[in-house]
């Protein structure tokens, strides 16, 4: 593969410095969840920021810019299984009420702007590429479906921003290819994710270790890009690092649509967000460390010499005179061995902690 040539650790999404184990960088995946309805976009848009998403995310593509003719007579609807999918018609139907209109690209961004969320979205064809470029994205992401589109990977790379490449469905051999195209045209910020193109995926077929695998195979900075249901999943994948967590989002879970039923609703997003920031504060670092808070501990829970019964001065000490209690402000139990047989040299109170200016 001969890919990692030198490790890219972070990259820079907008105003945020993006790490691995570090607080992870929240898109809140809305997709095409916004059915059509920009009244219906905003407040998501809304919820999202109150939920504490760094960023938003759409999909651009018109009716004639994804599915072929073929595939629209085929009048499929997408399905993967019973995944709470709420149809009204053909698939051309619903990519026709569902696709943003170019004029809501801008519409979109702005409301962002003045919400001070970022906007991004992922594009399916060069006009796309070049309509997010005039709305000056932050970054792009490609879509999983897309990591063998080589010209499109090429138009994206063309605008040097950060891509962020999904790697569902993909091979070790094809991220390489990808990562090695996107390396050739100088782009200097790539993050990957790992990712499940099933919506729910089986827990069995989720395999998160595959992110640590990622991050160590290509030197860069891995994400997850989430498709189960609720936040177990997303919040352990934090726990292994991941810098980025993309989630679909919705308001209403009942909302007709492609995604509203996998998707987080605010609840969940705010646990994902302020949950997974306590991960990362609490993983802490390798290094063995006592903190402050716990050497205060020491002092009341750990226990100290004590004496087992009044005893005379000029009395040798014995094993069965010594017992530890706490608090742990005296002599530590392990000093007993040296203790014993020692020469008391004042009468002592039982169940009193031993001092060494009390033997000899």
């Amino acid at each position: 593969m001969g890919i990692k040539k030198e490790t890219m650790n972070k990259i820079n999404l907008g105003n945020r410095v993006i790490q691995d184990y570090k607080e992870p960088y929240i898109i809140a995946e809305i997709g095409a969840n916004h059915n059509g309805d920009m009244d219906l976009a905003k407040k998501m848009i809304t919820s999202a920021k109150e939920c504490g998403a760094d960023a938003v995310k759409f999909q651009s593509w018109s009716p004639s810019s994804i599915v072929s003719k073929e595939e629209y007579d085929r009048n499929q609807k997408y399905d993967d299984g019973d995944r709470g999918k709420k149809h009204f018609g053909s698939l051309r139907d619903m990519v026709e009420k569902y696709y943003l209109r170019e004029e809501q690209h801008y519409e979109l961004k702005s409301f962002c702007d003045e919400l001070g969320i970022t906007f991004s979205s992922t594009p399916f064809t060069k006009t796309e590429v070049d309509l997010l470029e005039r709305c000056n994205v932050p970054f792009f992401k490609i879509a999983s479906m897309d990591i063998n589109n080589t010209y499109l990977l090429e138009q994206v790379a063309e605008k040097q921003k950060p891509i962020i490449l999904s790697t569902g469905m993909s091979t070790i051999s094809e991220i390489d290819k990808a990562v090695s195209l996107l390396l050739k045209n100088n782009v200097k910020d790539i993050a990957l994710l790992h990712c499940i193109s099933i919506y729910p995926p089986l827990y069995e077929d989720i395999n998160l270790n595959n992110i640590v695998m990622l991050r160590q195979t290509f030197g860069l900075p891995v994400g997850f890009s989430d498709h189960t249901i609720g936040t177990s999943i997303p919040l352990a994948s934090i726990a292994l690092g991941s810098c980025i967590i993309e989630k679909h989002f919705t308001i209403d879970k009942n909302l007709p649509g492609w995604d509203h039923a996998i998707s987080a609703d605010p609840n969940e997003l705010r646990i994902i967000r302020e949950e997974g920031d306590n991960i990362i504060h609490s993983l802490g670092s390798f290094r063995r460390v006592v903190s402050q808070a716990e050497e205060e501990k020491k002092l009341k829970f750990r226990r100290s010499i004590v004496y087992a019964r009044n005893l005379p001065s000029g009395h040798l000490l014995t094993k069965n005179d010594l017992s530890t209690k706490r608090p742990g402000t005296g002599l530590s139990p392990d000093l007993i061995e040296s203790i014993i047989g020692r020469k008391l040299n004042v009468d002592v109170e039982g169940d009193t902690l031993l001092n060494w200016d009390e033997i000899s």
